[in-house]
């Protein structure tokens, strides 16, 4: 599976944005897919994962904020943010793998170029 991440920008506090990772290949409504970001200097963390069967999880500083969801007719998961304070700047990730391995955070073979995200205070 392919993905590539986009939708990042800067937003003041408070603010909103919507995160996209479009997928491509044939495995993609099967594999979990996680949203992951690290800041810099900061190791990188679990965001939101999402099951091909739509569990979802979400990481305790994003919990009532962020929403994951799958959109399977399109390949694309959205990362929905609301209400960002400043330390959720960061490069955002997305990636594909066992229910497992996502949760875990790992081990990815790969991981691509991310979006930036800056929430200024």
């Amino acid at each position: 599976v392919q993905l590539v991440e986009s939708g990042g920008g800067l937003v003041q506090a408070g603010g909103s944005l919507r995160l996209s990772c479009a997928a491509s290949g044939s495995t993609f409504s099967i594999n979990a897919i996680g949203w992951y970001r690290q800041a810099p200097g900061k190791q990188r963390e679990l965001v939101a994962g999402i099951s091909g069967g739509g569990i979802k999880q979400y990481g305790d500083p994003v919990k009532g904020r962020f929403t994951i969801s799958r959109d399977s007719a399109k390949n694309t998961v959205y990362l929905q943010m609301n209400s960002l304070k400043p330390e959720d700047t960061a490069v955002y990730y997305c990636n594909s793998a066992s229910w497992r391995t996502v949760v875990l955070g790992g081990p990815f073979d790969y991981w691509g170029q991310g979006t930036q995200v800056t929430v200024s205070s």
